[in-house]
């Protein structure tokens, strides 16, 4: 067990010691080197250190990782397939266009969660498995930084991502135009998605404090519409309530009695009483009752007609008739 520990411990210093000299190599001064340090070129030579293992050394390591938490196995498998991940992220490259160690650190963090979700039981090449795990971490970075705001946030779009543009030059090989209805076709989704997708990649982050032309002083975001109520709209809308509930008030004083009564606790009011009620108090029956409400209803919007102009443009009318 002891001379586990100091396997270990001998390796992380190693390690160490690769990573220091790396750091020491990229501080030298361009100038004095015959040749540009390229820490993509140093890194390919660091990986090329670790064997591949046999198909035996691999259970091995991966029983010895899952049923004693062996460390030692662990890093053991993850550094044999460094080259993998390699592989792997050069197939992205095309599609990130950018720094390419980059991907390489995305995919080794997915062959990491590889080691650890590994069964070595269910008969299948660890290479095989590690790939699905480099792939999705590898393209979930491309999506999360291809610009300020995320173009896929579910695994179905993270998917289509990665398929609609092989998809496009497949069909357009075959002699195929690659409308969105074909492409929702081969590739099993809804053509709104197809569509959504297209114009998230296309369509690129512009700020919205950007002027509309170079020579104008009008930012994007003062074109933009908002569900909230200007401050005409608020203004309009509290004289209008201001007006009418004057008006309500002089349309009381017309009324007699059981008449103001109805109208307060039948249509005026936010819990109205039933026509049963209103007809116990009155001794008259529900129709009845039902008479004298429509009446009310009529004079109210005779009344509004004849006091406020305009009247049939506001959105109220409907509420009123």
């Amino acid at each position: 067990m002891k001379k586990k520990e100091d396997s270990i411990k001998k390796d992380k210093k190693s390690i160490a010691g690769k990573k220091r000299d790396i750091e020491n190599s990229s501080r030298q001064p361009s100038e004095n080197a015959l040749v540009k340090f390229d820490p993509l070129q140093r890194y390919l030579q660091e990986i090329s250190r670790y064997k591949l293992l046999t198909r035996e050394e691999e259970i091995d390591l991966a029983i010895r990782a899952r049923e004693h938490g062996d460390k030692e196995a662990a890093y053991i498998l993850a550094t044999s397939n460094l080259r993998l991940v390699v592989k792997i992220a050069l197939e992205f490259q095309r599609m990130w266009m950018q720094n390419l160690l980059d991907l390489i650190q995305e995919g080794n963090i997915g062959l990491m969660q590889a080691v650890r979700k590994f069964d070595p039981y269910k008969n299948v090449k660890f290479s095989y498995y590690s790939s699905f795990w480099i792939k999705a971490y590898i393209l979930k970075f491309i999506m999360d930084n291809w610009r300020l705001v995320k173009i896929g946030t579910t695994q179905g779009q993270r998917k289509l991502f990665f398929k609609l543009k092989k998809e496009k030059q497949r069909l357009i090989d075959e002699g195929f135009d690659p409308k969105p209805k074909l492409l929702s076709q081969t590739l099993g989704v809804s053509e709104r998605e197809i569509v959504d997708m297209e114009l998230r990649l296309n369509g690129w982050d512009v700020s919205l404090d950007a002027p509309l032309k170079d020579d104008s002083d009008t930012e994007r975001i003062e074109f933009l519409s908002t569900e909230d109520e200007s401050t005409e709209e608020k203004v309009a809308k509290k004289e209008i309530e201001g007006l009418l509930h004057d008006k309500i008030e002089m349309f009381k004083k017309k009324m007699n009695k059981r008449e103001l009564e109805i109208f307060n606790v039948r249509i005026f009011s936010d819990d109205p009483a039933t026509l049963q009620e209103i007809g116990d108090r009155y001794g008259i029956s529900r129709e009845r009752v039902r008479q004298i409400e429509k009446s009310l209803i009529k004079k109210l919007r005779e009344f509004f007609k004849c006091e406020i102009s305009d009247f049939d443009s506001y959105a109220f009318k409907d509420e009123v008739e």
